[in-house]
C-alpha cells in the first residue's frame, strides 16, 4: 500500500511539476534575430561578444581573420553600409582566401553598430 501511494504521489508530483503555467515566458526561437534584443539598446561591442566573431578576430591580433585595429585603419565611416553588409552577407579576398562566413540572424541596424565600434579603434 505506501509503495502504491509513493508511486501516485510520485506520478502526481511529475505531472503538476510540467504542468505549464499560463504566464509569458521570454523564449528565443530559431527565428528570432540579435535585432529583437538589440532593441533594448545593446552597444556594437556586445553584440560582437553575443556572436561567433571572438573566433576569428581579436581587437589588435590578425588570428583567421584581421584584428578588429587593423579593420579600423583600413577603413572609415564611409564604409560603415559596405562594411555593415560584409557582416550580414559575408566576403573574402579582401584579407586573405579565408572567407568570413555570412551572419543573415544579424540586423542591418545591429551590424551598423559593430562596425561603429571597431572602428572607434583606429590607432591614433
Amino acid at each position: 500500500m505506501k509503495k502504491l501511494f509513493l508511486i501516485g504521489f510520485v506520478g502526481l508530483s511529475l505531472i503538476s511539476c510540467s504542468k505549464k503555467e499560463n504566464t509569458p515566458v521570454d523564449t528565443i526561437s530559431s527565428e528570432t534575430t540579435i535585432s529583437e534584443p538589440a532593441k533594448t539598446s545593446l552597444s556594437g561591442d556586445q553584440i560582437i561578444e553575443t556572436l561567433d566573431c571572438t573566433g576569428c578576430h581579436t581587437v589588435n591580433e590578425r588570428m583567421i581573420g584581421p584584428s578588429y585595429q587593423e579593420i579600423a585603419d583600413k577603413y572609415s565611416e564611409k564604409d560603415i553600409e559596405l562594411l555593415a553588409s560584409k557582416i550580414i552577407e559575408g566576403g573574402s579576398g579582401v584579407w586573405g582566401s579565408v572567407p568570413m562566413q555570412p551572419h543573415p540572424q544579424v540586423s542591418k541596424e545591429d551590424a551598423k553598430k559593430m562596425v561603429e565600434y571597431i572602428l572607434t579603434l583606429k590607432k591614433k
